[in-house]
């Protein structure tokens, strides 16, 4: 689960986004809720297999699948996996040309050991010390004086001015990302700031910006290098990056000290100027040269698809969708795997156990339910976001999405707490809290809302789209506090790292609750007399299948 945009703008606000506190209470709703169980919905719960999960988990993070990489030979790999296992199970193909997969074209590019900035005389890493940032697909070798502007603020209203007296054009400009510590965050995410003093600065010629890090930031360099420094890909129909885009990096605070060697100050004094409005442009008295060199391709990424077709003549025309992304990072260049055992072959292997609880029940739901397999969710929800641009079923006729992915806490013991991120903005949200009533589970508020996970899958694609969407997190019971800390562990050691692997002390019973929960909730959607529609309350609040832009991320 993550999300990183290819756009300048869209990224850079990624990583100034703050945090936003998200409150659920279950919302007043004229439908009947349903706290108990019916014998078909018990006899679908019975039917959810602990072995089809621990199967599909141990095959999909094995070695041969080579960390399913998007465009690369394990991920096309776990796709025919897959698409064996849905025609297994009877579903019917729902991909491209009668097949379940709908293929999906991609650009790649890693950064060859050949890129380089060197500051004055000094070489400075890459990966270590410098990184990249998107968007970063062109070659590129350029030079220029370097000078440090703050945050590139002006704003007359606070008679701030951070580039006064300097023309940045043919300059290396050294800045932050804002808002300076006197600046509310908000207001500085309400007016899109960060974005607006990026275009101004390539607007006025800047020859490349240096980012360096002021000290509030959330997560350290090395996490934010670590990802930057790895194959990179987009998809092929994206519009290529114009040639009059500069180099964005990001340095590390050593590089940074660098930067400042010959100025005649010390960063930590930049740095303390810098949070003054009365700021002034500092020259540092230097050159630097970058040289951006790349090694480029292309290939293929799947979507695998399968339907199982509902049993009501009217209402099969209708269909749920239970999405899981099956990509992991693949193989890097010096070969290591990201197995992606946690995040997420378990989402996907609970979602093989829905799909074949369903189809061996001896009761078929109303509507149809679609099972989607996707790819590129780790780059950007890619995968999903494709298949709402070039849907294989009318995106009016789609009733919600039940989203299968998280940070494997499933696996900590036995499920008693539930999270729904999505929970308050439409009636799956009431369909969630019948479904944990009736299996004595309870739902909590999103323990860390400041990782907006609400924001980082396949589902907020559907959400946007105008389709009620929602994912569901679970845990063991007690000290939240417990799980959480060693979910964050987890996030420290493991998280996007070829160290995601099947544990011996996973409890296997907990991801088998999570799959059940879900196939009783698509149970009840595929059968109500209505789709799932948005609450009045939500700025998600729309049609399906619209195109007006989503509120903003908080």
């Amino acid at each position: 689960m993550h999300k990183l945009n290819p756009t300048l703008c869209s990224f850079l606000l990624l990583l100034v986004i703050g945090p936003t506190v998200v409150a659920w209470q279950a919302p007043s709703l004229a439908t009947v809720s349903t706290h108990t169980l019916s014998n078909i919905e018990r006899e679908l719960a019975a039917s959810i297999k602990v072995e089809t999960i621990r199967d599909a988990v141990t095959a999909l993070s094995a070695a041969e699948m080579q960390g399913r990489g998007t465009a690369q030979p394990g991920g096309e790999k776990a796709a025919h996996y897959l698409a064996g296992r849905f025609e297994q199970l009877g579903l019917k193909p729902l991909g491209n040309k009668n097949t379940y997969l709908q293929a999906i074209k991609f650009r790649e590019f890693y950064f060859l050991p050949e890129t380089s900035l060197k500051i004055g005389e000094e070489t400075i890493d890459l990966g270590p010390d410098f990184v990249l940032m998107p968007p970063s697909g062109n070659e590129k070798s350029v030079s220029g004086q370097l000078v440090f502007v703050a945050y590139g603020l002006v704003a007359s209203q606070i008679k701030r001015n951070d580039l006064a007296g300097v023309d940045v054009s043919g300059k290396i400009v050294v800045m932050m990302q804002g808002p300076p510590e006197n600046i509310n965050k908000e207001s500085w995410k309400s007016i899109k700031a960060q974005s607006t003093i990026i275009r101004i600065l390539v607007s006025k010629g800047a020859a490349a910006i240096i980012f360096i890090r002021h000290g509030r930031e959330e997560r350290p360099f090395s996490e934010l290098a670590d990802y930057l420094a790895r194959r990179q890909i987009e998809p092929a129909d994206d519009e290529e990056l114009p040639s009059y885009v500069p180099p964005f990096l990001a340095v590390s605070d050593a590089a940074a000290e660098k930067l400042f060697a010959a100025s005649g100050t010390t960063r930590a004094a930049a740095l303390a100027s810098a949070e003054s409005n009365d700021f002034k442009p500092i020259n540092l008295k230097q050159a630097a040269k970058i040289a951006v060199r790349l090694k480029k391709g292309s290939g293929i990424g799947n979507n695998v698809i399968g339907l199982l077709e509902g049993s009501d003549p009217k209402l099969k025309n209708e269909a749920l969708i239970y999405s899981a992304h099956y990509d992991a990072y693949g193989v890097a260049a010096d070969n290591r795997v990201y197995h992606g055992a946690a995040d997420n072959a378990l989402g996907v292997g609970e979602m093989l156990a829905i799909a074949e609880a369903f189809t061996k029940a001896a009761a078929k739901p109303k509507r149809s339910i679609i099972f989607m397999a996707v790819t590129g969710e780790e780059y950007g929800g890619y995968g999903t976001d494709y298949w709402l641009a070039h849907p294989t079923w009318k995106i009016k006729q789609v009733a919600g999405n039940l989203n299968l992915d998280g940070m494997g806490t499933e696996v900590y013991g036995e499920v008693k707490v539930l999270v729904g991120y999505g929970i308050e903005h439409s009636t799956l949200g009431s369909v969630l809290t019948d479904i944990a009533a009736a299996n004595e589970l309870k739902i909590i508020p999103d323990p860390r809302p400041d990782e907006k996970s609400f924001y980082r899958s396949d589902h907020y694609f559907f959400v946007k789209k105008g389709i009620p969407g929602i994912m569901i997190l679970g845990a063991p019971g007690g000290d939240t506090k417990t799980w959480t800390d060693r979910m964050k562990e987890w996030e420290k050691s493991d998280y996007h790292q070829p160290t995601d692997v099947i544990r011996p002390e996973w409890n296997w019973n907990g991801p088998r609750t999570m799959a059940m929960v879900a196939a009783l909730m698509g149970w009840r959607v595929a059968n109500a007399e209505t789709m799932p529609s948005w609450l009045p309350t939500s700025p998600f609040n729309r049609e399906r299948g619209t195109n007006e832009p989503p509120p903003p991320e908080p």
